[in-house]
């Protein structure tokens, strides 16, 4: 892509929350930056945009009108929302934000972590009714403490490697699989290749998701999966709903297969109100929040600016997938 100067480019945020226009109008002056709220408002404007930042609200018939657009930014991590074949061949860029919600997914696993360990919801549950539990005799049935407990990392990549090093200072085990163990350089105690899930999932009180959805991962966690697990384990997911087969999840809770699961991500979102997710005292539900930080339209515009200026300057942009 040839260099193109900041003054030349007409810049659109879709998001219906985010804040980021102004922030990006603030760093770039010179640019035009407009912000919609959705893909509906966002549509008809296609045809004045050189810079698409958008996620969620993102629809292929947006190509339609995109008759200027060299560049889409996404908001989030994931890009699987994304048609990357026909980018490829329109020569559109797509870069994501990777590293901007390292911080907060990591942090937003630990206090799953913590919450099932030390029982909290069901606290929360005791608050509402105003009922003050007695002490509990079998020792089995109490709280529990994540010291000398083994967490399973599936997909140890920047946050899935900051998960580690946040496991490692609460005194746990940690192991974890990767595409390439050679090149892992963090905390982990052992890292083995995608094949051998079956021997974290055995040995692991915590599974936690951190995979991006792929072909590969799709479905990964189902039926056989969840047999593998310890009856007494957890599992987390603040990767890709689609990453676990949720009706498998469910027999597998119904069934006591494993103690219980959070969920920051489900299949379907948001998660339909007839699901038995909802309902099971061993499931704890975030809304797809992990990634929620004061500090997320900041990070994610600095990497926007700072790509904006390697694009001036004919230099390769981070985090590029396309």
């Amino acid at each position: 892509m040839p260099r193109i100067a900041a003054t030349e480019l007409t810049i659109g945020v879709c998001h219906v929350a985010y804040q980021i226009a102004p922030l990006l109008q603030a760093r770039l002056p010179a640019t035009r930056v407009f912000q919609e709220y959705s893909t509906e408002a966002m549509r008809p404007r296609m045809p004045e945009v050189d810079v698409l930042v958008i996620s969620g609200a993102w629809h292929d018939s947006l190509l339609e009108q995109a008759a200027k657009l060299k560049w889409i930014q996404a908001i989030g991590a994931g890009y699987d929302q994304f048609p990357l074949a026909e980018l490829r061949r329109r020569g559109i860029r797509l870069t994501n934000a990777a590293g901007v919600n390292t911080n907060a997914v990591s942090e937003h696993a630990i206090a799953l972590m913590l919450a099932l360990t030390r029982r909290l919801p069901e606290a929360r549950d005791n608050q509402h009714r105003q009922y003050w539990r007695p002490m509990i005799s079998d020792p089995q049935a109490r709280e529990d403490e994540l010291a000398g407990k083994t967490l399973g990392i599936v997909g140890l990549g920047a946050i899935g490697n900051r998960l580690a090093s946040l496991a490692k200072a609460f005194g746990m085990r940690v192991i974890g699989t990767k595409a390439r163990p050679e090149t892992y350089r963090g905390l982990a105690d052992q890292v083995w290749p995608p094949d051998r899930l079956g021997d974290l999932l055995r040995e692991a009180d915590f599974v936690v998701l951190c995979c991006p959805l792929t072909p590969a991962t799709r479905g990964l966690i189902g039926a056989a999966a969840l047999k593998q697990m310890r009856p007494s384990a957890y599992l987390i997911n603040v990767a890709r709903g689609p990453v676990v087969d949720e009706d498998a999840l469910i027999a597998a809770l119904q069934a006591g297969d494993i103690a219980g699961a959070a969920l920051d991500v489900t299949t379907t979102e948001p998660l339909p109100p007839e699901s038995p997710l909802w309902r099971m005292a061993n499931v704890l539900i975030t809304p797809h929040t992990a990634g929620e930080t004061a500090q997320y339209e900041k990070r994610l515009v600095d990497l926007i600016v700072e790509n904006v200026h390697r694009w001036e300057r004919d230099e390769p942009f981070l985090n590029q997938v396309v």
